[in-house]
């Protein structure tokens, strides 16, 4: 018997990401992918989903998601974050994870944010150069990487840190 998803109220956009099948789960990474390319011009939306890729690894798993920031008359920007890439060759699974950043120009610091579960404050490795900011991870259970292009260029490449429940918030002084 067919899994209508549509018959149990969920949306038709809900139904089209169905990964439960080894068939359509590239197919469905994919159809995952372009949608955050093309919401870049149409509207506001977030997705997210987990996928158990145990029968090609053990212990792997794909994340893929994407965000969507607008402010009132600018151009929606899209995010994605995760481990999984599109390559000529279809969707690739990294081992590093890209977390989701947020960055704040306040009058006399910029703040980044950023969503990094998972982990103990002692694996984060921030690595600051002018107007880059490294975040990564090292000797961890789950492996991070973002690189940033900051608003400013750090004073003295030094910043503040704290990480609690899984966030991690840095504090660069103009």
């Amino acid at each position: 018997m067919k899994n209508d998803k549509n018959s149990s109220g969920k949306g038709e956009s809900e139904a089209e990401f169905d990964f439960l099948g080894l068939g359509g789960l590239f197919k469905g990474i994919e159809k995952l992918v372009d949608l955050a390319g093309k919401l870049e011009q149409s509207g506001t939306v977030n997705r997210e989903g987990e996928i158990n890729l145990d029968h090609l690894k053990q212990g792997m798993k794909g994340v893929y998601g994407f965000t969507i920031k607008s402010a009132i008359g600018g151009t929606p920007k899209v995010e994605t974050f995760g481990n999984i890439v599109k390559t000529p060759q279809g969707p690739k699974v990294n081992e590093e994870r890209e977390p989701i950043t947020d960055i704040f120009d306040e009058s006399d610091e910029v703040v980044i944010i950023a969503e990094m579960p998972g982990i103990e404050e002692t694996d984060i490795v921030i690595d600051l150069h002018d107007d880059i900011l490294e975040i990564s991870t090292k000797n961890a259970k789950k492996s991070y990487r973002k690189e940033l292009l900051l608003p400013i260029k750090a004073v003295d490449n030094t910043c503040q840190q704290k990480y609690t429940n899984g966030i991690l918030e840095i504090r660069i002084k103009k």
